[in-house]
């Protein structure tokens, strides 16, 4: 394969272009990331604390009956 100077030269530029964009979709793409973990860890920073003792006796609350 026989590749003259001129084309030996564009297609360095077009991997350097591609790398560039590649390189660009990376970033948006941790940024995005970054953003989506914030409101999810904000998210869970909302929500109310529970109280595990609501003045009832200890055997309370520790079983769930799923016969029908």
């Amino acid at each position: 394969m026989n590749v003259s100077p001129e084309q030996a030269v564009s297609m360095a530029v077009n991997m350097k272009q591609g790398q560039a964009q590649e390189q660009a979709q990376i970033s948006m793409l941790k940024k995005a990331i970054d953003t989506q973990a914030e409101g999810a860890l904000a998210l869970i920073e909302s929500l109310p604390t529970i109280q595990t003792n609501q003045g009832l006796p200890a055997n309370l609350g520790k079983n769930i009956n799923v016969t029908a």
